[in-house]
Formats: C-alpha cells, sequence, structure tokens
C-alpha cells in the first residue's frame, strides 16, 4: 500500500486563534497606515522598487530598475552611488551632523556618544589609513573586530573606497577566520588587540596572527587598541589604528561606483566543510535595507533603535550599520553579553539610552524567560513603542512574554524572516496594518512574492505546510556566491528551478498567514510522518514550567526516528519523572499523539552560537551517539559535555 503522506513536505499540527490587531493609536502616527503599500507594489512591482531606490542620493541616476535572467539579478545597473555617502555625507550636509548615530555602550561599563558627523571624519580617516596601506577600489579587506564604534566605521571606510570587505565575527576561530580571508583573497585585516566577553578578555589579536600565518594574501593587520594588553607583533606588517588612522585627513572623497559593485562578501557555514561567500551589491542591497528598516520598524526621526545582534551576522550588517545610517536613524551599541555584570543588563541599557524599538532573537528571549520577570521589572521599559525578532522562528508564547513584559502590553511585535542570503527582511507584518498572530511572520514584505509549495513544487492549500520559495527576484537579494557558480545553482536554484529555495519549512494557515517552521534538515520522519522541530518545540515551551526546549529525531528501530526533547526549566522549578511525563502529554493535546516525544533529558542550558542559534545538529549526534562535529562556534562549549554525561533522560 503505497505511502498516503509520501507527497506531503510537511504535516502541520499545531494552530494558533490568537490575533493582536493594530492599536489606533499606533496605527493614527505608522508610516504604513493602510494596504496601499501593498496594492502598488503587487500593481507595479518595479515601480515599487525605484521609488524605494529613489529615497537614496544617486550620482549618477539609474534607468533600468531590474534585469532577470534566473538566477541572477542585476538592479539598477546604469546607475551611480556610494553607500556610505548615502549612510552619513548626506545627513551631514543636511545639518544633522550633530545627531547621534550611535550610543555605544562596552561590556566594562565605558560608552561613547558617536554623531553622524563624528562617524564621517572617522570613516573618512580610515578610508584615507586603508588607502596608505595600498588598497585600491575593487580590493578585498577582511574584518574581525569586537563591537565598537571602529568596526561600522571601517565597514563604511571600505565602502567609501569601493573595496568589498569581509566581516569575521570575532568569536570565530583563527581557523575560520583564516578560511574566509583565503578565499576573498583579502589584502589588509583590519582587527583588535582583543574584545571583553563576560568579564574576560578575547585574544582577537593572537587568532588574528594565527590566521594570517595560514594564508598567503594579507599585506597588512591594522590593530585597534581595545584592552591594551600585551599582543604579539609583527613589524612592517601590523599597524596600530591610533597610529595611522588618527593622523589622516577627516576629508576623503567618496568614489562613484555602479550599483552592481560588490559592498561585501559574508560567509555562512555550508553542508560542506568550505563556507560559501555570499555576494551582496551596493544599490539594490542598500535600497532593500533601507526600505525595510523604515516601513518594518516604523521608524522616525526621535526614535533610538537597538539592533541587539553582533555585526559579524547579516543583521548587524543589515539593521545595525547600513539599513539605520541610511535613514539617519540613531541607534545604540553594545559589546558584551546579556548577562554580565547580571541577567539585567538589557534592561539597564533600554532605560539608560530610553530606547524605543528593540530588534532581538528569540533565544535571546526564551533566556529572559528562563531567568524570570525579576529582572526586568527593576528597571522603567516605558520608552519602548515596538518589537521586533529575527534569527529563527519565534513559539507563541515566547511572543506573548515578550509583548507583555517587556513590551507591557503595548507594543507591536514585527516577527522577521529573512537570511544572509536575502540581506533584507522578506516575511513581516507592517506593524500599522497588519493584525499579528503569535508565531506567525504573518505576509511577505511588499514587492516579495512568496509560496509554500510541496514535493513536486506544487502551491500547497491554506492550511498546508511545505517549502518556503521565492517566486520573483528583489533588490537586496545574493549575487551568487563567490568564485563558484555552479554551488550557487545548485544550492538555491535546483530544487524548485527559477524559484529560490531557502530551505525553511512553513505552512499557510486559513487566512494566508506564513508560519515558518525552521530549517527542512530539522524535519524529523516519525511513522512516515514528517514532522517539523519547531512545533515540537513551541508545544513544549507553552508549559508554564519551561523556558527552552530543542527537539531533534533520534533513530528508532520501529518509527524510523522518535523525538527526543532537550528541555531547559524556567528558574525556580525542578524536573522529575511526573514532569517528564506531563510534559509529553502537554504536547498531546497541543498538537496531537504523533508528536509525543518518546524521550525527554532536562538540561540546564542548550549548546548555542554565539549568535544564540541552538546547534541542534550537536545535540543530534549526542542522541544518536556518534562523534560531534566542529564545536567552535559555541558560546560556551562546557554546556555540551554537561549534557553527554547527563543521567537524566526518561525513556
Amino acid at each position: 500500500m503505497a505511502d498516503s503522506n509520501a507527497d506531503r513536505a510537511l504535516e502541520a499540527l499545531a494552530t494558533e486563534e490568537r490575533r493582536f490587531p493594530p492599536a489606533a493609536t499606533f496605527t493614527a502616527q505608522a508610516n504604513t497606515r493602510d494596504r496601499s503599500l501593498y496594492e502598488h507594489a503587487e500593481r507595479d512591482f518595479e515601480g515599487f522598487w525605484a521609488e524605494q531606490a529613489r529615497t537614496l542620493d544617486w550620482r549618477k541616476p539609474f534607468g533600468k530598475v531590474l534585469e532577470w535572467e534566473a538566477p541572477y539579478a542585476k538592479w539598477f545597473a546604469d546607475g551611480e552611488l556610494n553607500v556610505a555617502e548615502n549612510c552619513l555625507d548626506r545627513h551631514v550636509r543636511a545639518g544633522r551632523g550633530a545627531r547621534v548615530a550611535y550610543h555605544w555602550e562596552g561590556e566594562p561599563g565605558d560608552a561613547r556618544t558617536v554623531t553622524y558627523a563624528d562617524l564621517l571624519a572617522l570613516t573618512n580617516r580610515c578610508a584615507n589609513a586603508l588607502g596608505e596601506l595600498g588598497v585600491r577600489t575593487g580590493d578585498r579587506v577582511a574584518i574581525y573586530m569586537p563591537m565598537i564604534p571602529e568596526l561600522p566605521a571601517a565597514m563604511l571606510a571600505c565602502a567609501r573606497i569601493g573595496a568589498p570587505f569581509t566581516v569575521v565575527f570575532a568569536g570565530f576561530s583563527a581557523e575560520a577566520l583564516s578560511g574566509r580571508i583565503e578565499d576573498a583573497e583579502a589584502k589588509v585585516l583590519i582587527t583588535a588587540d582583543g574584545g571583553y566577553r563576560k568579564g574576560g578578555v578575547v585574544p582577537l589579536k593572537k587568532n588574528a596572527d594565527d590566521a594570517v600565518a595560514r594564508t598567503t594574501t594579507i599585506e597588512h593587520v591594522l590593530v585597534v587598541r581595545r584592552t591594551t594588553q600585551e599582543v604579539p607583533w609583527t613589524a612592517g606588517r601590523d599597524v596600530w589604528w591610533h597610529e595611522l588612522v588618527e593622523r589622516q585627513s577627516p576629508e576623503c572623497a567618496a568614489v562613484s561606483l555602479p550599483a552592481e559593485h560588490m559592498l561585501y562578501l559574508l560567509y555562512t557555514s555550508g553542508t560542506t566543510a568550505k563556507p560559501k561567500g555570499i555576494v551582496h551589491t551596493t544599490g539594490g542591497y542598500l535600497t532593500g535595507v533601507s526600505a525595510t528598516h523604515r516601513y518594518v520598524f516604523d521608524i522616525k526621526d526621535d526614535d533610538v533603535f537597538w539592533c541587539a545582534a553582533d555585526i559579524g551576522w547579516v543583521t548587524g550588517h543589515s539593521y545595525i550599520v547600513f539599513g539605520p545610517l541610511a535613514n539617519g536613524t540613531t541607534s545604540v551599541m553594545y559589546e558584551g553579553t546579556p548577562d554580565f555584570p547580571d541577567k539585567d543588563r538589557w534592561w539597564q541599557v533600554i532605560e539608560k539610552y530610553r530606547v524605543t524599538v528593540l530588534y532581538c532573537a528569540p533565544t535571546a528571549i526564551r533566556t529572559f524567560m528562563k531567568w524570570g520577570d525579576g529582572y526586568v521589572r527593576k528597571h522603567d521599559l516605558r520608552s519602548l513603542r515596538l518589537l521586533g525578532s529575527v534569527g529563527e522562528p519565534i513559539n507563541p508564547e515566547a511572543w506573548l512574554w515578550y509583548q507583555e513584559t517587556i513590551g507591557g502590553g503595548r507594543c507591536p511585535i514585527v516577527d522577521t524572516w529573512w537570511m544572509t542570503e536575502t540581506g533584507m527582511i522578506l516575511i513581516t507584518p507592517l506593524p500599522g496594518v497588519v493584525t499579528t498572530k503569535p508565531g506567525s511572520a504573518t505576509f511577505p514584505f511588499p514587492g516579495v512574492k512568496a509560496d509554500v509549495v510541496d514535493d513536486a513544487g506544487r502551491s500547497v492549500p491554506p492550511g498546508g505546510a511545505g517549502y518556503l520559495v521565492l517566486e520573483r527576484p528583489w533588490p537586496a537579494m545574493l549575487r551568487g556566491i563567490y568564485k563558484d557558480d555552479r554551488r550557487y545553482r545548485e544550492t538555491y536554484w535546483s530544487r524548485f528551478p527559477g524559484r529560490y529555495f531557502a530551505g525553511d519549512g512553513a505552512k499557510r494557515d486559513a487566512e494566508g498567514y506564513l508560519w515558518l517552521m525552521g530549517r527542512v534538515d530539522d524535519v524529523m520522519k516519525i511513522s512516515g510522518h514528517r514532522i517539523s522541530t519547531t512545533e515540537v518545540e513551541s508545544a513544549l515551551v507553552s508549559h508554564p514550567k519551561v523556558a527552552e526546549a530543542a527537539v531533534i529525531g533520534r533513530e528508532d528501530p520501529v518509527t524510523g526516528q522518535a523525538i527526543f526533547a532537550f528541555v531547559t526549566l524556567r528558574s525556580g522549578n525542578e524536573s522529575s519523572d511526573a514532569l517528564s511525563v506531563e510534559l509529553r502529554e502537554h504536547v498531546v493535546k497541543g498538537i496531537g499523539a504523533i508528536a509525543r516525544p518518546k524521550t525527554i533529558m532536562f538540561s540546564p542550558d542548550l549548546p548555542k552560537t554565539r549568535s544564540g542559534k541552538i546547534m541542534r545538529r550537536l545535540l543530534r549526534d549526542i542522541a544518536n551517539g556518534v562523534p560531534l562535529g566542529d564545536t567552535t562556534t559555541l558560546a560556551d562549549a562546557s554546556v555540551v559535555e554537561t549534557i553527554r554525561t547527563a543521567t537524566g533522560a526518561e525513556d
């Protein structure tokens, strides 16, 4: 007998009925107050994006909006502009040089206020210094730095002279850094003596030296003094930032660049050992991130915007640096972790700078839930008016806690879906228009066209689940994988020809709302049913005693795979056999018997990357008793050993 589930991409099990329409007071002041933006974008797709592009300053106006020969797009290709000029010079020229670009907060408690005029001068000095080191338009620069103001200045300096850059997250190892330098063929590396993390010093310069020793292209290493620790030094190659940059002129002419000039490379992990160099260009990328920042976050002149990511990830590129600066916004930039010196550091920062918009990851939200409401209540968060989430699907209970405890029940939540490759937010509510449902990213951004399809590429009906695909190009989309056209085509375009497949599962409810279900790599096959880890995890976290959960499939002789759940409890709760049984039945009640976990292991924490994503791959390795893969990107490697030696699994 044929398997009746064979043509189903994924099972759609959970339902969510709670709704949050925009408050009339919010809609009255919103940048988008009705559906006209959606209608305009659908009626004239290219015209809509041309209007967004014209909010920027162009050295040479574009005539052609889009050239599309799948799988490559060119946006505004006959136009010229400069990203740094759009992010800095035009605001200063308009008399806004005294506006704060960044309220910077260092982990040890030091702070700096950087205005647009300050950042322009710092950027120009850095650009002139790079010129003195031999960097020319088209040369690549690698950046490996802590979260300090010199980091966006370095990125903007590269953009100013047309030198594509690659930022490597400061938590990465020397090996990861060297591979990225070598692939990009970077000429200069910009780093720091070190950075602060949880009161300790991260030895960035030593890591940089170890990386450069494995590469052949680096001619100079430019080093910011952050921690004042003693560092190894190579005379003739290494240069102190304060000695070279600070003596440069604060004036530097911006280079006029074609819209399709490469702005940056950002490396993302692939299924093979070699990371993928994602190419982002100039005009389309800046159009996409400035438009989404303006509309999704309803940005006003007096907002204080905090994207609590790291610039080493695409979220930081798009919504700490380029989107906010293009819009002349004041941002907060924080160097440290949420729990140093105590677990209320974020709320302290929000209170200090009167932050109005907070954008962070669901993992952070669930961590705060685990720590309890007490840390939040110590601080006045009434300045907040809008909240956002990014990085992975947010489960409904975390969404509701975020809305009530952090937002005081008054702040709309924009749950956003996008990724390194997309460059900009693609699926999101517009906060003055869309009624939200906890856990749903709702609808595509105006001008973006998405669908959910089955294995055969057919659009699934309402209530169905499958693979999320994008049906047409968007301005900030990747322009390929650096030096690897074949891999680009195979990775993103071969599964559903002519459509971009991101690798994520999704479901579409009866009203057309989209619900992201995580990577299809994380789908479990239970007795012929393909079940998303996200749905089971959401069901577990909806229990009042659970803070976080990670679910994987463990090999099982009867069902093919069995559901293995790692559960972290909220503060003040203890694990027990009775609670394990209770949680299993809680999942059954929420989404059905097919999703009942066979095994629950209670763990004080879960293995996460420095960006906060749970590494389910490592949990699969542990559960299936196979050797662990790469653990260099873990925020805390000891968590893995704790789980491996734990005896709390209940069968």
